[in-house]
């Protein structure tokens, strides 16, 4: 089964801006109710689309730098980036076929 990466600012740029694959990233926290109910959605993905794509968490509380620099305002924030940029971000709790079909555009 795929791991769902843990991001922090030490390998931010590796895992994500240099990844030939697309990267979902999830900026939660450990106190925030809805980011807890994504969370196995996001799991489920990272196993569904295992060699396509790459799954990752940032803990905005230990990571503020990330946060700040990708103007994450609200979470549970995803984004996708493929080829070193963001090309879609989405806001709040999300089902897993809302995520699937904004996947499905990149992998």
């Amino acid at each position: 089964m795929a791991e769902v990466k843990t991001l922090t600012s030490a390998n931010f740029d590796q895992e994500v801006m240099q990844s030939a694959l697309p990267v979902l990233v999830d900026f939660w926290a450990p106190w925030c109710g809805p980011c807890k109910m994504v969370g196995p959605v996001v799991e489920s993905l990272a196993a569904d689309y295992d060699g396509k794509l790459v799954v990752g968490k940032v803990n905005v509380d230990e990571n503020k730098d990330l946060a700040v620099k990708f103007g994450i305002r609200g979470i549970p924030t995803l984004v996708i980036f493929k080829d070193g940029s963001e090309v879609q971000r989405v806001v709040g709790a999300q089902g897993k076929a809302q995520l699937q079909k904004m996947v499905d555009q990149y992998v």
